[in-house]
């Protein structure tokens, strides 16, 4: 008996179940790209909290740690100068557009949310950046939250 894919497939079979019901997100944001409007914009955000109520993670990359150890999130740099976070769906969206591989993990998707409103660095959350990419700025990650805005 090899106890190695066993194990690895029991790691494999409880990042699914976190990971799985994404694809939700990803159809409400092409819903979204297709139509703009605030409408869809509503739903794609509640589609969002209705995974994060489930539990549901997303992926992040994280930057190599520098010389004071510390590992940060990768962020990525618009044409405005403004960073974001990036987080990801699934493997398949992470795997799209990056020119490197990145070290990635995964985690709550309200963890992540709170994080990025703590963090005064970054203007909030880009989801799937290379590809149904939804940019939420802490305003609408408020809205997700629940939060007053």
């Amino acid at each position: 008996m090899n106890t190695t894919n066993n194990r690895n497939d029991f790691y494999k079979e409880q990042l699914d179940k976190t990971l799985n019901g994404n694809e939700k997100i990803e159809t409400a944001i092409a819903a979204l790209q297709k139509e703009t409007s605030e409408e869809m914009l509503a739903y794609a955000l509640t589609v969002i909290r209705r995974r994060m109520k489930e539990q549901a993670q997303l992926i992040i990359a994280i930057e190599p740690p520098k010389g004071d150890g510390k590992i940060s999130l990768h962020a990525i740099k618009t044409n405005d100068g403004k960073q974001w976070w990036a987080a990801f769906t699934s493997f398949d969206e992470e795997l799209k557009g990056s020119d490197k591989i990145m070290s990635t993990f995964t985690a709550d998707i309200d963890k992540i949310f709170a994080s990025a409103l703590q963090e005064p660095s970054i203007e909030g959350v880009i989801l799937n950046p290379w590809n149904r990419t939804l940019m939420l700025n802490k305003t609408l990650i408020n809205i997700i939250l629940g939060n007053p805005v």
